[in-house]
């Protein structure tokens, strides 16, 4: 199996260090990532850094095309990464086209941005001592983005952090799952193609205890971590001064109301329950239903629950796959135990 190389200052660079990925539904290796060193990070960063005096300085117009050229070449290659998306994490085919059909958006969204980056121009004349004077406020860029992110949107969660960041005319080292690196390294493919200059993005797989490195980094300006609220206030409290955005794990109720559409509600609760096995930040996880039709709703809830399809996630009807490994599996049958238990 050829090793997956990764993405330093434009370039695909090959490591000693190795790290095989497994698809969750049966297990089968399909890649063997290269995985970066304490070297290889310092690399990214300083080319980073570098790349940062020449994105800053290009305009909104060639920022916005760079972006758009991104946008097109992924919604031409979509199939492609959905297959990925699913081989990789076992999320299952429709929601892993769903979710490459929502990065082609993102992608877009972050170019048409681009050319919005505006300031203010504020009067200074309010007062009698400054005569006709004005303010002009303008945005900047900040520098080298450290973005980290999560295996349950292997895509969309990387142009969430790729898009604005060159949008605004930032560079990027990002470290992505190390559940789902391909499609993280597929994915910067598409920039490398682009007139960005070298460096502009960088994509470093490693080991968890290499990712302090970017943390503490006083070249890295800003972190953007997507992930568990216990890992993201780590990372808060060991940033020092750099700016941090933590997009965590939520625990998402549901009111339905007594004069709710109770099959358009059932529906949306059952695919936000069960979708990609739950993986997700703003799964359903509490129902909270009028007294007046819990007992109706709840008989339907549980039939509906019965039918949802579950199995094999290249199977397009297929709502419920794999968990992302055997200790997340094993975290869930806890809790349902421990629901048993307590008289569920």
């Amino acid at each position: 199996m050829e090793a997956v190389k990764i993405l330093v200052n434009g370039e695909w660079r090959q490591t000693s260090i190795r790290r095989k990925v497994f698809n969750p539904f049966d297990n089968r290796a399909v890649s063997e990532v290269c995985q970066a060193s304490s070297r290889d990070i310092d690399d990214a960063i300083r080319s980073a850094e570098a790349a940062f005096h020449l994105t800053r300085i290009l305009s909104p117009y060639e920022r916005g095309a760079a972006l758009e050229s991104v946008s097109r070449a992924l919604a031409g290659r979509k199939e492609e990464f959905a297959q990925l998306i699913t081989e990789e994490t076992g999320k299952p085919i429709s929601y892993s086209r769903s979710e490459a059909e929502r990065a082609v958006f993102t992608i877009a969204t972050s170019a048409e941005e681009a050319r919005r980056i505006e300031g203010q121009v504020l009067p200074l004349d309010v007062m009698p001592q400054p005569g006709i004077r004005s303010a002009i406020i303008r945005r900047f860029p900040l520098g080298v983005i450290g973005a980290i992110t999560p295996f349950n949107y292997p895509l969309n969660l990387v142009a969430h952090k790729l898009g604005p960041a060159i949008a605004a005319g930032n560079t990027v080292v990002l470290k992505p799952s190390s559940n789902a690196p391909r499609t993280a390294l597929l994915f910067a493919e598409l920039f490398v193609g682009t007139t960005l200059p070298p460096g502009a993005i960088n994509v470093v797989p490693c080991m968890g205890s290499e990712i302090e490195q970017l943390i503490t980094d006083k070249r890295i300006k800003l972190i953007s971590f997507t992930g568990s609220p216990v890992v993201g206030w780590g990372i808060k409290a060991r940033s020092a001064k750099k700016k941090v955005l933590l997009e965590l794990g939520g625990n998402a109720g549901v009111i339905v109301c007594a004069d709710a559409n109770i099959d358009q509600a059932l529906r949306s609760i059952v695919q936000g329950a069960f979708g990609n096995a739950g993986q997700s930040c703003i799964s359903v996880q509490r129902i909270y239903v009028h007294e007046s039709i819990a007992e109706v709703f709840t008989d339907q809830l549980v039939k509906l629950a019965r039918s949802v399809a579950v199995g094999d996630p290249a199977n397009p009807r297929t709502v419920v796959g794999p968990m992302i490994d055997e200790q997340a599996a094993r975290k869930v049958e806890s809790w349902i135990l421990e629901a048993k238990e307590g008289g569920a």
